[in-house]
């Protein structure tokens, strides 16, 4: 998919690009496979914000999307690719060959009319998914399991792939896409090839009503606020952290500090951290 820029007749136009949707070939969803999604501002059942600048935005149906991919051995055909608001890369509304609709994330080069299949006895094409038991080594995967029959977990944005290193025993070798080496049961499901919308990234925003659009709504600087909102807050004009250095909101280390739990049950299964250091 491309990008396009815009005439600047407004400021904020100037610089701001958007997808061509060239990849795009059906535009409204299947009905069938839409339920409403209700908005919560980043609150919790208790009414208190746990994730902070979420609230306002358009309204969004969510596209039930197939991750697990368990109706094997039946073809499916490609009918559209389709725009997903609740996520970065496109879906793909594939039809089975008993009738059965679904959705699944679109890979780049999957187009209208191609099948596709899942199963052990699915031939290494893109869009086809099955056991990383059954996939050669060397080959770029995505919709990746953790375990098996729980549905693709790892890999699901835009232009992403992770790559099939080496399969040993009871598992598979991984390189993700951040560069970490992990390993994961050998009978976990993944699907072929790379995640379409692959100039996601490249998009410029533009103007902050964009990103309100999304349900994104401002950040404000700590170094504004007043003392009792924040660590960096208060002082005379424009004063320093008063700090050993930056913190968070809650008064611990902004930059640097680890959040991973040390003794975390999946520690064993990373071979290689995306930092490059091993796991000991």
């Amino acid at each position: 998919m491309g990008i396009k820029t815009y005439n600047p007749y407004t400021p904020s136009r100037r610089n701001m690009t958007g997808s061509d949707f060239s990849e795009i070939t059906k535009t409204t969803p299947e009905k069938s496979l839409c339920v409403s999604l209700k908005k919560n501002a980043g609150r919790n059942n208790q009414g208190k914000i746990t994730v902070r600048h979420h609230g306002g935005g358009n309204r969004r149906k969510y596209r039930i999307i197939d991750f697990k991919r368990k109706k094997d051995g039946i073809p499916a055909t490609v009918i559209g690719i389709e725009y997903d608001p609740n996520r970065t890369a496109n879906i793909a509304l594939i039809c089975y060959a008993d009738g059965e609709k679904a959705y699944i994330l679109a890979p780049e080069g999957l187009t209208d009319g191609m099948k596709v299949m899942n199963g052990p006895e699915a031939e290494i094409r893109v869009g086809n998914c099955m056991p990383l038991e059954n996939i050669p080594v060397g080959t770029q995967v995505h919709n990746i399991e953790l375990l098996p029959g729980k549905g693709g977990q790892m890999v699901r944005s835009a232009g992403l792939a992770a790559q099939l290193m080496a399969k040993e025993g009871k598992y598979a070798t991984l390189r993700l896409p951040s560069g970490e080496m992990r390993m994961v049961p050998i009978g976990c499901r993944a699907t072929i090839g790379v995640i379409g919308n692959g100039d996601h990234n490249l998009v410029n925003i533009g103007k902050a009503g964009r990103k309100r659009h999304m349900g994104i709504r401002p950040t404000v600087r700590g170094s504004v606020m007043n003392p009792n909102d924040h660590p960096h807050g208060g002082g005379e004009g424009k004063a320093p952290v008063g700090r050993p250095g930056p913190c968070t909101p809650w008064g611990k280390p902004a930059l640097g500090l680890k959040t991973r739990k040390k003794h975390k049950q999946s520690n064993k299964l990373i071979v290689r951290r995306r930092d490059g250091r091993a796991i000991k």
